[in-house]
């Protein structure tokens, strides 16, 4: 039985800025028991462990330190409430606005119980989301180097060769190009920074792949990868974006945190819909708009659907809706760790055996590739009577399933 929990003497607030953090206290009458004071980072630790008690309830806002501190902070007080700092926005807004007062107002929204507090990931997650938004910055600074050598080619109206304009083996064609000097340097400058960049990109995803078979997320990937569109990247994306599926009670909920779902204006007679609202993490919503693209193209029940839709809605709100659709399978088959009703068990079992290939995650596992396709399929509850696979123009022989599927 847990212990009973202290009821909070005093409510604590912090407002914190990239040196430096204000801090001020009230108690449950709302008056003000520590006037606001500012301490350096190093400073504050110290303060902290001498000043607060097991009894205070701290309050500080979501921003990039704020994990450092609630780690900081939970072994000594009696609660850490992260707050989403729009939401607080819309209730202190104020014409006067200082560090002092802010960190005063934090306080007394905590002891009044109106701090709209957020999901506090644990280091794991946090890891992962870190990892994932290095890759997509990686990948950006790629694009962006390949958009400047397609202008160039665009100024000049030259044709460029067949196949990938990137690769090496094209290299001595870049070089051939008659350009002015100076340009000819960047040129040969955004060819050097796209090659480096494809070997930091190959080996950040080396490390996903790793971390897809490890846990906690070995657990939840096979559900994710069943599904059309989801390969184990993506899997990952969604995985460190939505943390603990089990904090979003329905499909609607997590749907909403995607930003996906409709904007609604409804008051008095008036009833309107309108546009996505796009408030949510970002590369929730654009990941499932990726796989969604692809499960229309490669998966017969969800070209269907986005058929149908489309002849309603035109293609670019079809392939939302697409997306809204898959996303609310993902809620269901994580939650409830089950198979994809529409699930095409040879379709699904190629793409465990593409998981296993990837950087050598089965190699990894001390597994080959059908062994590792078999435990995943086994984990899925899928594929007992599948005996062989074609894949990549080879016919592979499965192990027999495992007398007790993996508990999932």
């Amino acid at each position: 039985m847990d212990p009973p929990r202290l009821q909070p003497e005093r409510f604590v607030g912090l407002d914190v800025h990239k040196h430096y953090v204000m801090v001020a206290a009230v108690n449950s009458g709302q008056d003000l028991v520590v006037a606001p004071r500012r301490f350096g980072l190093a400073e504050f630790e110290h303060w902290a462990s001498k000043n607060l008690k097991a009894t205070d309830a701290v309050v500080l806002e979501a921003t990039t330190n704020a994990w450092h501190l609630h780690d900081q902070l939970v072994p000594l007080v009696a609660s850490v409430t992260v707050a989403h700092p729009l939401l607080v926005k819309l209730i202190t807004s104020a014409r006067v606005k200082t560090d002092p007062r802010d960190t005063i107002n934090l306080a007394r929204l905590l002891a009044a119980g109106l701090i709209p507090a957020v999901w506090v990931p644990p280091l794991e997650v946090r890891e992962l989301r870190a990892l994932v938004a290095h890759r997509q910055r990686l990948v950006s600074q790629s694009t962006q180097a390949r958009n400047r050598l397609h202008s160039v080619l665009h100024r000049h109206n030259i044709l460029p060769p067949q196949g990938d304009l990137f690769a090496a083996s094209n290299r001595s064609w870049w070089d051939s190009l008659e350009l002015h000097a100076s340009e000819k340097l960047r040129v040969r400058q955004d060819l050097t920074v796209i090659g480096a960049l494809q070997l930091l990109i190959a080996e950040v995803e080396t490390e996903l792949c790793r971390l897809s078979a490890s846990e906690p997320w070995a657990a939840q990937v096979p559900f994710l990868v069943q599904l059309p569109g989801i390969g184990v990247l993506s899997a990952m994306v969604l995985l460190g974006a939505i943390g603990d599926i089990s904090r979003f009670p329905s499909a609607k909920k997590l749907v909403g945190y995607s930003g996906l779902g409709a904007s609604v204006h409804d008051s008095g007679k008036t009833h309107r819909s309108g546009r996505i609202t796009k408030q949510g993490r970002k590369e929730l919503r654009w990941v499932m708009v990726e796989a969604a693209w692809v499960a229309v193209e490669h998966n017969a029940y969800w070209k269907a659907t986005f058929e149908r839709l489309s002849s309603r809605l035109g293609k670019a709100k079809a392939i939302v809706a697409v997306a809204r659709k898959l996303l609310t399978v993902i809620w269901h088959v994580l939650t409830d760790h089950v198979a994809d009703r529409h699930a095409e068990v040879e379709a699904v079992a190629r793409k465990m055996m593409t998981w296993a290939t990837k950087h050598g995650v089965a190699v990894q596992q001390g597994l080959s590739r059908p062994a590792f396709a078999r435990q995943k399929l086994d984990q899925l509850r899928l594929g007992a009577d599948l005996t062989t696979l074609k894949y990549c123009g080879q016919l592979n022989s499965l192990p027999p399933p495992s007398p007790s599927p993996a508990a999932t």
